[in-house]
C-alpha cells in the first residue's frame, strides 16, 4: 500500500472508530479500493467487515461490483463511505441503496472531498509542500497538468471536475441530510496525506490561520 494511502487511512480511522457500533457488528466499506480500505482495521477490531468496490481485492469478504448492484448477505449495522460518493453517477441512488442495506437505526459514516473549495490559494499551499522525491500522487498530477494547461486555476479545476463528473460537497451534504438524520457534520483537513511532513493537525492549524480552505467533509448519519 502506498505510504500516502496508509497515512490517510490511519488518520481517518481516528474519526471512524469512535462512531462505530460495538463489535462484533456487521460493517460494509463502500469504495474500499484495491487495498481494502478500512476492512483490515475493522476485522482487527473484531468487526464482521466486507468491502465493496469494482477494484476490491480478490479475497474473501470483498465484492468487485458497483455498490448500486451489490446485495449484502445480511443487513449492515454501519456503512463507511470514504471518498466514494463525489464521483458516483447519482449520489441519491447510492444513498437509497445504503439506506436499504442498513438495519433500522444503522449508521452511515462518510469522509468526502468538496472540490469547489479547492481554490487557487489552497492549491498553491498544497503544491508548495509536495515532495519531489515522493511517489507522485493526485496533487502532483494536478500541479503538473495545471502548469501544462496554461489556464487560470478556476477554469482548469472546473473543466477537470466536469470531465470526471464530480459532485460538489454542498450537493453531497444535501443528499446525505435528506436521507439520514445528522449525528455529526464537520469540515476539516483533507490533503495532508499527500504532503511532505504535514499532519492533520498541521493542516487544521493552517486552515484556522486562513492559509487554505477546508476541503474535507466528515458526516455521520443515522437511518430514520
Amino acid at each position: 500500500m502506498p505510504a500516502a494511502e496508509q497515512r490517510w487511512l490511519d488518520a481517518q480511522w481516528e474519526f471512524v472508530r469512535p462512531n462505530l457500533p460495538p463489535a462484533p457488528a456487521n460493517m460494509i466499506d463502500l469504495g474500499c479500493g484495491p487495498f481494502g480500505g478500512f476492512v483490515p482495521a475493522l476485522r482487527q477490531a473484531g468487526y464482521k467487515a466486507s468491502g465493496v468496490d469494482t477494484e476490491a481485492p480478490d479475497d474473501p469478504g470483498y465484492y468487485r461490483v458497483e455498490f448500486e448492484r451489490f446485495t449484502p448477505p445480511r443487513p449492515a449495522d454501519a456503512v463507511i463511505a470514504s471518498t466514494s460518493l463525489h464521483h458516483v453517477a447519482d449520489p441519491h441512488v447510492v444513498l437509497d441503496h445504503v439506506w436499504a442495506a442498513l438495519r433500522p437505526g444503522g449508521r452511515l459514516i462518510v469522509v468526502e472531498w468538496d472540490w469547489p473549495r479547492f481554490d487557487e490559494r489552497t492549491a498553491r499551499w498544497c503544491f508548495a509542500r509536495l515532495s519531489d522525491f515522493a511517489e507522485p500522487g493526485w496533487l502532483h498530477r494536478h500541479r503538473d497538468q495545471w502548469r501544462e494547461s496554461g489556464r487560470p486555476w478556476p477554469a482548469y479545476l472546473a473543466s477537470w471536475a466536469a470531465e470526471e463528473g464530480l459532485h460538489p460537497g454542498d450537493a453531497l451534504i444535501a443528499a446525505l441530510t435528506r436521507q439520514f438524520d445528522t449525528v455529526q457534520l464537520a469540515r476539516g483537513p483533507y490533503v495532508f496525506a499527500d504532503l511532505d511532513g504535514v499532519s492533520p493537525d498541521d493542516e487544521r492549524a493552517a486552515i484556522d490561520r486562513g492559509e487554505l480552505t477546508a476541503t474535507g467533509i466528515q458526516f455521520v448519519g443515522a437511518c430514520r
